[in-house]
């Protein structure tokens, strides 16, 4: 088991940290350097943690827990117009990448309006290649309510936000409602606005727990975050991709930034722990870019 935290520091000496992380069989998930400040995105055993916020005390920085680190989340908007994606939509995705999160802005080709709102079948397989998809509508209880057919049928588990309270009961489909997060013509910054994403991240965070509990009762033969690393040490091409996390970690698996048809035979190739990669998962053409998408198999599939 491996638990995923977030590390901030500076830069300096920061090769130290991620040497003791490879030394505790860990892996550093993302990494992000801003002039001389660092955040490093890691998953370690867990029996490790310790060492690790050891270490970040000797270099001064800090150590928290990232339960959305390894998880891919759509943020899905009506529309890609202005009064849909711009303000609570961006604030939501760039709130929950504090947290470790990976998140994809999903505009809707046609979501606006309360009755001739629609979703097609292209637009649902691609929510479902995340691991949680957060639907950000609008500021009025009737407009929500009426748009429940956009996530109803979706199998990926759904976060509703919008301006009023609801009950759940209300949003069929929904596996939470969060309030306080409407059509909101400038940046969240106010302390309402602050307290609704803290409750967003304490909703997605229960959702994703319970998901990681579900997977632990049949689990995958191995980890993410090792197919991860394996698939970036063994397809030279990857280190080619210059869009950011060129490999993305879901809890059940992968997407790899190379074309589907290019790549995908190379890909099933990969080995990890003596294990042929295209005998324990599923690989397949991602709706994203024509992307590989690695669906591990859990282990009673298997056999």
């Amino acid at each position: 088991m491996y638990e995923t935290l977030t590390y901030t520091g500076g830069i300096h000496k920061h090769d130290e940290m991620i040497e003791l992380i490879e030394d505790l069989g860990g892996f550093v998930l993302q990494e992000n350097i801003s002039q001389m400040d660092l955040v490093l995105t890691l998953a370690v055993p867990i029996e490790d943690v310790e060492k690790i916020k050891e270490k970040a005390k000797e270099l001064l920085g800090t150590v928290k827990i990232a339960p959305m680190a390894g998880t891919e989340i759509a943020i899905v908007s009506p529309t890609l117009a202005r009064q849909h994606l711009p303000h609570s939509a961006c604030d939501i995705s760039e709130y929950l990448r504090r947290y470790g999160a990976k998140d994809n802005m999903i505009g809707l080709s046609r979501g606006a309006g309360k009755g001739i709102s629609r979703i097609s079948e292209d637009e649902k397989k691609l929510i479902e290649e995340h691991d949680l998809a957060v639907f950000a509508l609008g500021s009025f209880k009737e407009c929500i309510t009426h748009k429940t057919h956009l996530f109803e049928d979706i199998e990926t588990p759904v976060v509703v936000t919008g301006a009023p309270e609801i009950d759940l009961e209300d949003i069929p489909g929904a596996d939470a409602y969060v309030g306080g997060l409407g059509r909101i013509p400038r940046r969240l910054k106010r302390g309402e606005n602050i307290r609704a994403l803290k409750k967003l991240v304490e909703v997605i965070e229960e959702i994703l727990d319970g998901r990681r509990r579900e997977i632990m009762d049949d689990p995958p033969i191995v980890p993410s975050v090792l197919v991860k690393r394996e698939i970036e040490n063994q397809i030279p091409a990857i280190k080619e991709v210059y869009s950011p996390l060129p490999v993305v970690s879901q809890l059940m698996g992968v997407r790899v930034k190379l074309n589907y048809d290019d790549y995908h035979k190379e890909i099933e190739d990969v080995i990890v722990s003596d294990y042929r990669l295209g005998d324990i998962s599923e690989i397949v053409k991602s709706k994203m870019y024509d992307y590989t998408l690695v669906k591990l198999l859990s282990e009673t599939s298997i056999i």
